[in-house]
């Protein structure tokens, strides 16, 4: 069982992992330190949820080191970088490389938990969305092939007569696979249809 939402909090200075851990348990906010992000990197898993606060300039991997790795493994936590070595073009650097925020020494203590807590609802919402696509993803794969072809037409916008000219089929069987394919997916209107095409696979939905 994977913990529950957490600051993972990587700084290789013994004596800031401490204070920022104090503050934050003070704050009722549940941490956890590491020493660098190679340590951190071996136990996070995209299970995992909070957010990662770590400092830029580490011995090892970076902080933006490991803005990119967590990115290449699709772990999609928020992660606030701080550093007392910041500047224009490594702030840009870190927001392009999807950073939360981007903060620098000595952080004002309420700044720093106003930015965490932002970040640890940032997460739930974005695992919330994610929950709630893999549930309609679910769905979709009930489809039989002839409906998930209807249901993806029917969300690039198609009207009947042109998904029947698209599939070689009759406008009154279109009609059928669409309305098995509605009751499986639970949409009582075409509008809904278009809104699931939207979440499962928004480029498909827009192209054509």
């Amino acid at each position: 069982m994977k913990e529950s939402p957490t600051v993972y909090l990587v700084d290789d200075d013994p004596s800031v992992r401490d204070a920022l851990m104090l503050l934050l348990s003070l704050r009722d906010i549940a941490a956890k330190p590491f020493e660098n992000a190679e340590s951190l990197l071996a136990e996070l898993t995209a299970e995992h949820r909070g957010c990662v606060l770590s400092d830029l300039k580490m011995p090892g991997k970076s902080g933006l080191d490991l803005l990119e790795e967590l990115s290449a493994q699709h772990i999609r936590l928020p992660i606030v970088i701080l550093t007392a070595h910041g500047d224009v073009a490594t702030t840009r650097a870190a927001l392009r490389g999807g950073a939360f925020d981007f903060l620098e020494k000595p952080v004002d203590e309420d700044i720093l938990v106003d930015v965490l807590t932002h970040a640890l609802a940032e997460d739930a919402r974005s695992f919330s969305r994610q929950r709630e696509t893999d549930a309609h993803k679910a769905r979709i794969s009930s489809l039989t092939p002839r409906e998930r072809e209807v249901f993806r037409l029917l969300g690039r916008g198609y009207q009947n007569r042109e998904i029947a000219g698209e599939l070689g089929i009759s406008p009154r069987t279109v009609e059928v696979y669409k309305a098995r394919m509605m009751e499986k997916l639970d949409c009582e209107t075409i509008a809904d249809v278009v809104r699931l095409a939207l979440i499962v696979d928004p480029k498909d939905s827009t192209s054509g």
